[in-house]
């Protein structure tokens, strides 16, 4: 016999309610204090993310710039200085964060540069010059010396610049000079009001600074502070790629709630290990925190009251069901297999329970019905191994991650002599056939490695090796597919034989899509087949596989 909730009204005690209400209010307080205090934490922590990014990113547009620039002709041919000359003094024009920019000759002397700056000046032993005889440089920050009496500042502070340089190549493939360029460091401070716009009324007294990962010099900050190694326990571990935020005590002796990123640089632009660091004085960071301790209390001591007088007898019969529901709950969502308990008496508890109970089953048939359709769309249903589908995941996966500290092939298979085994046996035996080869080709690989058939009789196979030899490797795996292909197959009392062509192609940056790299791999598949069969090519551009 079910009956409704408020005829429990007069069966339990105001004391209970009154303790419990206070505990919960107590608790709640708690919660929301660590709660808040992580939010506030994590906004400075954000606003030091995004300053990091944005340098990343000005660097990295400046960097490209540079390098776009250095492939213009006029660069690196001595009698078109002129020409020259106005191209620099547009880019220095277009772009005033260029303080500077020049060319030099393959001895270091300028030979153009913008607004004519210390041309014809040698700097061959200047680290502009000197760091980019054969590759792109990016200097930290430092101040100026043969631009300071060009160039003076506004406010009279030491001009500070960061170098960029990077070596000019004729069409010849000789080294004609070298394009540098120094940025004002003066953008920072108009990044940093960018960023700190926002707080602006909503975060007090916060200050912004960046940190060279030598010697942890402030490069931004206070003008106390500049040029100065800053001491802070978590500048190490920001400085091995984590962002954090932490309440630490700065070397004034005052407590800071204290923002950390770390800049890890913007596509090819690898960074130059600047850590920005987001302050706030611990009083006015958790203002808002002891404000909400403060009302929680009032509310919660106010809120126990009118429980005691107006519901103290509600929460013995209410609160030991739902707390089993919520219990139970709580372990189906770490995982747990637990039913939701059935409750009759009360008829909300009751109807609650059951509702609850039939939602969780049918979550569960939904759940399995998708991992089997999702199992059944991403396999070939004659081999059992991942079809089409599953390897564009797959390779989407490869070409979005790290390739610093590994290769990755893509080998494209074909069997030599499969339509003569359709003809000659049957399209069963084929059938047969095929589910064979992916065995044979599976025993060829670790666990690691990844096989799928494309369809017809087209496997692929994924090999990724961190050797020094990455060409060598898949190599050898190649070879030893085709010789496992090679040896007969005894299927139906039927001896049958088969060889097996294989193209091979780099997964790189280069490539977006999967379509692409399996166009490569197809390409080297063709010279295979041209060349004879039975035999493995790589994509023949040697700058992909090298």
């Amino acid at each position: 016999m079910s009956i409704k909730l408020r005829t429990y009204f007069a069966l339990t005690f105001a004391l209970f309610i009154f303790i419990t209400t206070v505990f919960l209010s107590i608790t709640i307080s708690k919660q929301s204090s660590k709660k808040l205090e992580k939010e506030v934490g994590d906004s400075l922590a954000g606003v030091a993310f995004q300053m990091a990014d944005k340098l990343d990113y000005f660097m990295w547009s400046r960097f490209q710039e540079i390098q776009v620039f250095s492939q213009l002709e006029a660069l690196e041919n001595p009698n078109r200085s002129n020409e020259a000359q106005k191209l620099l003094d547009q880019l220095h024009t277009s772009i005033p964060t260029f303080s500077w920019v020049g060319t030099t000759d393959n001895k270091g002397i300028v030979t153009a540069s913008s607004g004519k700056i210390l041309k014809n000046v040698d700097i061959s032993e200047r680290p502009v010059f000197k760091e980019a005889l054969d590759k792109p440089f990016i200097g930290d920050v430092h101040n100026a010396l043969l631009l300071a009496k060009w160039l003076p500042t506004q406010d009279g502070e030491p001009l500070q610049l960061v170098d960029i340089s990077t070596p000019i190549i004729g069409n010849d493939g000789k080294f004609k000079g070298v394009l540098a360029a120094h940025l004002s460091w003066e953008w920072t401070k108009e990044v940093k009001n960018i960023v700190l716009q926002p707080l602006q009324g909503k975060r007090d007294d916060v200050e912004l600074f960046i940190v060279s990962s030598k010697d942890q010099t402030v490069l931004l900050g206070p003008k106390n502070m500049l040029g100065k190694p800053l001491k802070l326990s978590n500048l190490e571990s920001v400085q091995f790629k984590r962002n954090d935020w932490k309440l630490e005590r700065w070397p004034d002796g005052k407590r800071y709630l204290t923002g950390y990123a770390f800049g890890k640089g913007y596509k090819n632009y690898r960074g130059l290990g600047w850590t920005v660091i987001v302050r706030q004085p611990e009083d006015v960071a958790f203002s808002s925190v002891n404000h909400l301790n403060q009302l929680i209390f009032i509310i919660g001591t106010i809120f126990s009251i009118l429980m005691a007088v107006l519901g103290w007898f509600l929460a013995g019969i209410v609160s030991t069901p739902l707390f089993k529901i919520t219990q139970a709950a709580n372990k189906l969502r770490h995982g747990e297999n637990v039913e939701i308990p059935y409750f009759k008496g009360i008829k909300d508890i009751e109807i609650l329970s059951l509702s609850l109970r039939e939602l969780v089953a049918s979550l569960v048939k939904t759940e399995s019905e998708l991992g089997k359709m999702e199992n059944i769309a991403m396999h070939d249903a004659l081999t059992g191994l991942p079809n089409r589908l599953s390897l564009y995941t797959y390779l989407n996966e490869k070409l979005v991650s790290d390739h610093t500290h590994q290769s990755n092939f893509l080998l494209y298979l074909d069997l030599d002599g499969f339509k003569l085994v359709n003809d000659s046996f049957g399209h069963h035996v084929g059938d047969i056939l095929l589910n064979e080869v992916g065995i044979r080709i599976k025993s060829c690989l670790n666990n690691d490695q990844f096989v799928a058939r494309l369809g017809g009789d087209e496997f692929v196979v994924m090999i990724s090796t961190v050797t020094p030899s990455p060409i060598q490797v898949a190599n050898q795996i190649a070879d030893q597919i085709i010789r496992e292909l090679n040896r007969p197959f005894f299927i139906q009392g039927h001896k049958v034989q088969v060889g097996c062509s294989i193209g091979a192609a780099l997964l790189t940056e280069k490539d977006t899509t999967p379509e692409e790299i399996l166009q490569l791999a197809d390409h080297a598949l063709y010279i295979s087949k041209n060349e004879g069969k039975n035999q493995v090519n790589f994509y023949p551009n040697k700058n992909r596989v090298s």
